[in-house]
């Protein structure tokens, strides 16, 4: 058997290039559905852990998939806000926890996640450094922002605007970093987490004001009885500080105040079907499932998969099929070397044996060539969590 195998290796090398040739096509019908399979089962098993950690997830009527994506995964989307006092409403329900999110803003191009200090518990989020934030105008990073940005406790980060040329929004918050949460391999790497009253102040609800003594005489435009005009060089940032933390209020009733939705976690099943009855009546808001949405939105993954399967399949069909011809054409070919063997004693079962191993080599090449792309091909992928 030594010998066939030296025999058969020796023939592969001298005819490199066929060799090659015929180990990459062999490959490529391996590699395609390995990576689909791969993909698939790696992004489902994403989607559904995330959305088993989140079993309702209220918001304003609409697309139930937005609604899903933006509250687990922070992607852009522009949702119809919900009032504070919906999830006042909820919250004082007792049906369970109920933790208000806004995710409207960005910092840096990464999403700022304005939420109830209960998400840190319920995600199982911890400070690998500082701690979390605890007043307005503070924040967290998530463990992907604090490395991309270089940024840790005791510096600042600025929040984005999102319309840089209109002077009638508010101007960009430099919000102190007080601590950097410990990787968890989720979304929320990727996230800026402040408390729920800072995205007030990002949105221009809540504001500070100064007193008449800082304001230098040279920055007022003009004064009557009732009003004041004051240079827009007075405010280069807007920053929450000790001194003036006092002076920051809301205009009107904290009722109104957005919020993107509203994320539940009820104590029973009956808390749980009582609090989705009583939200999904209303004609402005609904409260829906993550795992029945992520499946249902798995279903057309499913339909794709299907579809790449079938192209693999045709692709493996012609290789096979090349693969046949090559070989016919190569005993034609090879007719003197067959005659040669058998004149030297070789039995038509070695020939069969030096062909068998052959074709076994070629295959197990081709086999390790597309496992080594595959994997090479899932290190280098994004993130699912980032690319939603």
């Amino acid at each position: 058997m030594r010998g066939v195998l030296l025999l058969s290796w020796k023939h592969l090398c001298f005819h490199r290039a066929r060799s090659l040739i015929l180990i990459a096509s062999i490959a490529v019908s391996f590699f395609l559905p390995l990576l689909t399979r791969a993909l698939v089962e790696r992004y489902q098993t994403v989607l559904r852990s995330r959305a088993k950690e989140s079993p309702l997830v209220a918001g304003a009527k609409g697309n139930r998939f937005d609604l899903t994506l933006a509250t687990l995964y922070f992607r852009d989307s522009e949702l119809e806000t919900i009032p504070f006092s919906e999830y006042e409403k909820i919250r004082d329900a007792g049906f369970g926890v109920a933790i208000p999110l806004n995710l409207r803003f960005k910092a840096r191009g990464y999403p700022i996640v304005a939420c109830g200090a209960e998400y840190f518990e319920k995600r199982g989020l911890g400070c690998d450094r500082g701690h979390l934030p605890f007043r307005i105008g503070q924040c967290v990073l998530g463990a992907t922002v604090a490395e991309d940005l270089d940024l840790g406790p005791g510096d600042y980060l600025f929040s984005d605007q999102p319309e840089l040329y209109d002077i009638t929004k508010p101007p960009a918050l430099k919000m102190s970093v007080l601590g950097t949460l410990a990787r968890s391999g989720g979304p929320d790497d990727g996230a800026v987490f402040v408390g729920i009253k800072t995205a007030w102040i990002l949105e221009g609800i809540a504001h500070g004001h100064r007193g008449d003594e800082e304001i230098d005489p040279k920055l007022i435009l003009s004064e009557d009885d009732n009003n004041v005009a004051i240079s827009a060089a007075m405010v280069e940032h807007n920053e929450v500080t000790d001194e003036n933390i006092a002076s920051f209020h809301y205009h009107g009733s904290t009722e109104g105040l957005p919020l993107s939705s509203v994320l539940v976690f009820p104590r029973d099943e009956k808390s749980r079907t009582l609090v989705k009855a009583r939200l999904n009546a209303s004609r402005l808001y609904q409260m829906v499932v993550p795992t029945d949405v992520v499946e249902d939105l798995l279903s057309f993954v499913f339909k794709i998969k299907a579809l790449l399967d079938l192209v693999a399949a045709i692709l493996a069909a012609t290789t096979l099929l090349l693969i046949v011809l090559v070989l016919m054409l190569s005993l034609k070919m090879r007719a003197r070397e067959i005659e040669a063997l058998n004149r030297i004693g070789c039995s038509r079962f070695r020939v069969l044996q030096l062909y068998a191993v052959e074709i076994a080599i070629l295959v197990a090449a081709s086999a390790a060539l597309a496992a080594a792309a595959m994997m090479l091909t899932l290190s280098f992928l994004p993130d699912l969590t980032r690319a939603l």
